[in-house]
């Protein structure tokens, strides 16, 4: 049996800062840092102490500091992937989130969703992310680990868990499984049927004690 348990980094600087994330390479906040050791006792409590855990994160400092946080109770060492990141919102990451308010144009209600240009210079297409994130997760899936530990962001979970299931890429154009920061979602694959199902998304019960953002 393989179980998957997918992170999206607790607060970060960008979130209380009000500017755009993507690849602004922010770090966690005081209270994003108790988040992760929330986190990672949580993860503890779920994972079997004699079960053998791979951590993967992007690479982005605040999925960094999450992972090391998590590491601290598995001792593995966090493998860094940059396929993992958020997606890339161009000339406007570290700006304020208003100023890509004004540019971004929303995708069609029908059409090309999925490489549709959103007016800002620099910003990656869905299509592009997606695809990243279906290569990395094809990499770490190939490796036959019992409990994987994948630290993402909140707008990359959606590709994450979409490439888990199978879900082909031109088919997400309409797809958002969303979660708040900080949040902990549970896939599961069994060895008879092979089938893979999401048994938890978003769960954020292991932050009940600690300040953060939706």
């Amino acid at each position: 049996m393989r179980t998957v348990h997918v992170v999206t980094h607790p607060e970060a600087t960008h979130h209380v800062e009000g500017v755009v994330g993507g690849w602004h390479d922010s770090e966690l906040t005081p209270t994003g840092i108790r988040a992760a050791r929330s986190i990672g006792r949580a993860l503890r409590a779920m994972i079997p102490a004699d079960a053998e855990v791979e951590l993967f994160s992007s690479d982005l400092r605040r999925t960094g500091q999450t992972a090391e946080a998590i590491a601290e109770r598995f001792g593995v060492a966090p493998i860094l992937d940059r396929r993992l990141r958020e997606k890339s919102f161009g000339e406007a990451e570290g700006r304020p989130q208003a100023w890509l308010d004004e540019r971004f144009i929303p995708p069609p209600a029908v059409g090309d969703r999925m490489d549709h240009d959103q007016g800002v210079p620099g910003a990656e297409s869905n299509i592009s992310l997606a695809q990243r994130i279906d290569e990395a997760m094809d990499e770490i899936l190939r490796r036959r680990c019992e409990h994987q530990i994948i630290v993402t962001h909140g707008f990359a979970l959606t590709f994450v868990v979409a490439s888990w299931i199978k879900m082909p890429i031109d088919s997400l154009g309409y797809v958002l499984f969303q979660a708040r920061s900080g949040s902990i979602t549970t896939l599961h694959e069994d060895d008879f049927y092979r089938s893979r199902r999401v048994i938890r998304l978003g769960d954020t019960r292991h932050l009940d004690a600690v300040d953060g953002p939706e």
